[in-house]
């Protein structure tokens, strides 16, 4: 299978630029958590939406992103590559301020947009990323003993290792197991099957308030079930949770840059109730992002109500940081792949008019590192100084994006 660079290669930009498309570019596909059981289900629906840009922002493996990049070009859908990682900011951290985590002050969620490098990685970012997934993967293996012995001692003689669910999630999803990295929600499905397996409905409430210390809201429901395990066991402060290890922010920014991509910051804007410190204003995130060189945004619009949505995008948008828009699609609501806000109302016209700006800065961006010349930013994060200005930066490249899009 030619690899996703290869594709981006053979491109040839048309002369008229597409105009705006609807477009996603945030969504997690299988071997990560996700509402999708596989590829072909996402471009399926992808493709009866009218979706016509799609980026997957996958953790940890990128080997699902050949067959995707196949199948959405098939379906006439362009592939967008990014990537999710999770990093602390200790100063952040002691002094309580929370970013884009609610619960957790000083935890930083960050992406990487148009990545071309994931592919053939560098040895650095063979290094930063391998360490990335050694951690997790200890985590997780010490919060499936965790909570076996849980459940054991509570009168369910469930004994799970990480292997075991990785076996569950290849078997689901019929993915290679080298590329699952389990994460929380996978750990808390796999349990959930296994209760649901051993435990007779009739006798499942009382073992799980056993086991929670709690009645379950819903034993019924394996969504719901799932969330409590992840709230009553795996949180901190109960008996399954095993403390995360964080790397830096610029661990972080510098595996975006080995991989070739934009660093992005996903926004949560009402999305937190209170608002985050580092978000309270849409003025206060922009100078937030300026001081640590983050010149792309993102949201997850499901989140925020139109209004609120509209003050921090064209904020941001003004400031010269171009924006996108996304689901994420990773819990098992199958929601549509087209991004709405909150209580399915539209995303606003002018607010969709930036995020297809963005869509087509980070195709562009792409294209231009898979033939080896300087993106959006460069190698070191900066902007590319081939442009007097970040308007017209961001202008040059939504157009050589938007011609793309139409090759």
């Amino acid at each position: 299978m030619p690899s996703p660079a290869d594709f981006l290669k053979t491109l040839i930009p048309t002369a008229t630029p597409l105009a705006r498309q609807k477009n996603n570019g945030h969504v997690h596909l299988p071997p990560n958590f996700s509402a999708f059981e596989n590829v072909e289900q996402l471009i399926d629906m992808a493709k009866k939406e009218g979706i016509r840009a799609l980026g997957v922002t996958n953790y940890y493996d990128f080997t699902v992103y050949g067959p995707f990049t196949e199948q959405a070009r098939a379906a006439g859908i362009f592939p967008l590559f990014g990537l999710e990682i999770i990093c602390l900011v200790d100063e952040l951290v002691k002094a309580c301020v929370r970013i884009n985590d609610p619960g957790n002050p000083g935890k930083y969620y960050v992406c990487g947009k148009g990545i071309t490098q994931f592919w053939d990685q560098t040895p650095r970012a063979k290094e930063l990323y391998g360490a990335i997934r050694s951690a997790d993967d200890k985590r997780m293996a010490e919060m499936s003993d965790k909570l076996s012995a849980v459940l054991t001692a509570s009168g369910i003689p469930i004994k799970l290792t990480a292997q075991d669910v990785v076996a569950r999630v290849v078997a689901r999803h019929g993915c290679p197991t080298e590329t699952v990295t389990l994460q929380e929600r996978h750990v808390a499905m796999v349990f959930q099957q296994a209760i649901f397996e051993a435990v007779p409905e009739v006798d499942r409430a009382a073992a799980l308030e056993k086991t929670f210390g709690v009645a379950s809201k819903n034993p019924a429901s394996a969504t719901g079930v799932q969330n409590e395990i992840r709230s009553h066991l795996m949180k901190a402060g109960k008996p399954g949770f095993v403390a995360e290890t964080f790397i830096n922010f610029e661990t972080a920014y510098e595996v975006i840059l080995e991989l070739g991509g934009i660093p992005c910051y996903p926004t949560l804007a009402d999305g937190a109730n209170p608002l985050c410190g580092y978000e309270e204003t849409p003025e206060h995130l922009v100078s937030e992002l300026q001081k640590r060189n983050i010149f792309m945004a993102e949201f997850i619009p499901l989140r925020n109500k139109p209004e609120v949505l509209t003050q921090y995008v064209t904020t941001l948008r003004a400031a010269g940081i171009p924006v996108c828009g996304g689901t994420e699609h990773n819990s098992l609501d199958l929601i549509p792949i087209e991004p709405f806000c909150i209580g399915g109302a539209p995303v606003p016209e002018a607010v969709q008019d930036i995020f297809w700006e963005g869509a087509c800065v980070v195709a562009a961006h792409q294209y231009l590192t898979a033939k080896g010349e300087c993106g959006f930013v460069d190698k070191a994060g900066k902007p590319n100084s081939a442009y007097p200005d970040a308007e017209a930066r961001i202008r040059a490249f939504a157009e050589l994006g938007a011609r793309i899009m139409a090759a």
